[in-house]
């Protein structure tokens, strides 16, 4: 039996290496006994599983295969279960074993015997249950079919689909309620007035327009101005916040030791500890805000769309979402959302080159990086970070909403070009990873200056004791600055 198990599987069964050995003995025998009955009754058996063999690769059966999760994404921790349909397209006989390949951190593939006992109108049921610690999009298949020909002599594998993905979403943390949403009514809106007129007497009047009820008409501002003129009308509006996610792989690699990197073995995603803590962050503001009606903006350190460069996002182009729909979507945009841009190539590399840039004459901004993913050498210097293309996009939304940056660590120089955002929204926040590898308390003190209110994290940090780190102190100021709002004040630049 020990050797019967170190035969290949793939080819023949038990059954079919034992018929080849019976075939090779009895050859052997019509050869020593000279006996013709002992030579038919050994090329029978030795054709009979070969014959097997060309069968099942030639007439191999096709399957259609359905599958369905339920729910169709889930988030990390969470239970999904998988249901798999399977039908026989073609006329064949004999039983099949399946297998529904998994990655490696969903444990143990299941296997399945088609048909299934269950089995009504040439289709099999099957169900079993999947759950993820971490997020991402996971191939989840194929379904690979192991069949044999109707005498159980040769076995052929392989694949009857191509897999479907699984999207994990990173599961928020629930945050304690703090003043960070600034005022607000029971309803969840924020009130604000439009004034038609720079006097501050006017400011709750506007010029009479066709089909106006003539007792909004201000009696006191129409002599005033010699024209008709109206109470101006209190105005709802649905409270907006902007949160800026910071992408970069400069910002969070530093110090991680091999500075090319890592990726997630299973989900193939460039990521880090501290930034997956940021991604959780992200998750968690987004549902703590959608609960209390905001409507939400999300914007990478360049102004460009959050997940212009996630692999899960619905719709990579969009900056707006607002509901459970836009909820759904940024969750989607985070699962498969990771680390981009340029890196510096290893330290020794990168002295070599240096050296060599020096010879050359060649200033700084022509030194090697690697594009975050492909590793592929690239001289094209990076993008500024937080340049005008970010401001224009705040300076758009200007005092209509909370803004909150979710950043790793940062440089003075990073710091600087970050602090005026503050001026954009009616509070500025930032969660900022603290690298331990160098110290950046110069730049955190460059945003504080600036009116932001920072608190600097770790990947260990709990984030609800940092979101309401956030408010120590500062409930009345957050307050304030709404009601600044809803009065229309300014903002210096």
């Amino acid at each position: 039996m020990a050797l019967m198990d170190r035969l290949p599987k793939h080819l023949f069964t038990t059954r079919g290496w034992g018929l080849l050995a019976a075939g090779a003995i009895s050859l052997g025998s019509a050869y020593v006994m000279g006996r013709r009955d002992l030579l038919s009754l050994a090329v029978l058996l030795l054709l009979l599983p070969l014959v097997a063999l060309a069968g099942v690769r030639v007439l191999k059966p096709k399957f259609q295969v359905y599958r369905e999760f339920n729910p169709s994404t889930v988030e990390t921790s969470s239970t999904t279960t998988v249901r798999l349909a399977v039908a026989r397209t073609n006329f064949s006989t004999g039983h099949v074993i399946m297998e529904e390949q998994l990655p490696p951190r969903f444990g143990e593939p299941p296997a399945f015997r088609f048909p299934a006992r269950s089995a009504s109108g040439g289709t099999s049921r099957y169900e079993y249950h999947l759950r993820s610690g971490k997020r991402g999009q996971f191939r989840i298949g194929p379904v690979t079919a192991e069949f044999s020909d109707p005498f159980g002599l040769s076995l052929r594998s392989h694949s009857i689909d191509d897999g479907d993905l699984l999207t994990v979403t990173p599961a928020a943390v629930e945050l304690p309620v703090t003043g960070l949403a600034g005022a607000r009514g029971n309803d969840g809106v924020t009130a604000t007035r439009i004034r038609a007129n720079p006097s501050d007497d006017d400011i709750m009047t506007r010029e009479y327009r066709h089909g106006d009820p003539m007792r909004r008409v201000h009696w006191a501002a129409t002599a005033r101005h010699g024209q008709l003129m109206v109470r101006q009308e209190e105005s709802v509006t649905t409270p907006e916040a902007t949160l800026i996610l910071d992408q970069r792989f400069s910002a969070f690699a530093a110090g991680a030791g091999s500075v090319f990197g890592a990726h997630d073995e299973d989900s193939d995603l460039v990521t880090s500890p501290d930034f997956e803590w940021i991604v959780t962050a992200a998750m968690s503001v987004a549902a703590h805000l959608s609960e209390r009606n905001y409507s939400l903006r999300l914007l990478d350190a360049f102004g460009g769309p959050a997940f212009l460069r996630s692999r899960s996002a619905p719709d990579p182009d969009a900056e707006e979402f607002s509901g459970a729909g836009g909820l759904q979507a940024i969750a989607e945009g985070l699962a498969a959302i990771e680390l981009s841009g340029p890196r510096h190539v290893r330290s020794e590399h990168h002295r070599a080159d240096q050296v060599r840039s020096d010879h050359r004459g060649s200033d700084h901004r022509g030194s090697d990086h690697r594009d975050a993913r492909t590793g592929q050498a690239s001289t094209d210097a990076p993008d500024s970070v937080f340049d005008d293309r970010l401001m224009d996009k705040l300076a758009a939304h200007r005092l209509r909403g909370p803004l909150l940056a979710l950043l790793g660590a940062l440089t003075p120089a990073e710091a600087r070009a970050l602090a005026p955002a503050a001026a954009y929204g009616a509070n500025a926040f930032a969660l900022v990873i603290s690298d331990p590898s160098r110290s950046n308390a110069d730049a955190l003190e460059i945003l504080r200056r600036a009116g932001w209110r920072v608190a600097p994290v770790t990947a260990k940090s709990q984030l609800a004791s940092a979101w309401s780190a956030f408010d120590e102190g500062g409930i009345v100021a957050a307050a304030g600055a709404a009601m600044d709002v809803r009065r229309g004040a300014a903002v210096p630049r």
